[in-house]
């Protein structure tokens, strides 16, 4: 029953009840919802699910649209995640900022607590997170 969330989706952005959405609809229909894309922006996200090249979004492409979405989205807060634990805008998280942002959770660790729990992530041995070490351990 997965599909059934996304057929109401569907049918939310497809206006015309063809069972697809153009780029037309598809910007017109986020405009409701606040935000504002170009038709040539709609037509990129469109064009870049759609394996049957129709220029339309049937329901499995408004899936992998919104998939691929949520997963942009993910990054992102991963991102902005890592760059607050980044104290020293090092592009690593150390043992140091690490200790210092646990500091500021209300958790107090030593130096050494903070070495081994980057360790348990640190996949190349440097004694340092970099941020596609701390995507891995926030998976």
């Amino acid at each position: 029953m997965k599909n059934a969330g996304f057929e109401h989706v569907l049918r939310y952005f497809d206006e015309d009840g063809d069972g697809k959405v153009s780029p037309a609809e598809l910007r017109q229909r986020l405009r409701v919802m606040g935000e504002e894309i170009l038709l040539k922006e709609a037509e990129m996200a469109i064009e870049a699910v759609d394996s049957d090249g129709d220029g339309y979004l049937s329901l499995e492409e408004l899936i992998a649209l919104m998939e691929e979405c949520g997963e942009e989205q993910k990054l992102k807060d991963l991102r902005e995640a890592f760059e607050m634990y980044d104290s020293e805008k090092c592009g690593f998280i150390t043992p140091k900022s690490l200790k210092r942002m646990l500091k500021k959770m209300g958790e107090s660790k030593s130096i050494d607590e903070c070495k081994a729990m980057i360790n348990h992530f640190d996949l190349n041995g440097d004694g340092l997170l970099s941020f596609d070490e701390f995507t891995v351990m926030m998976q």
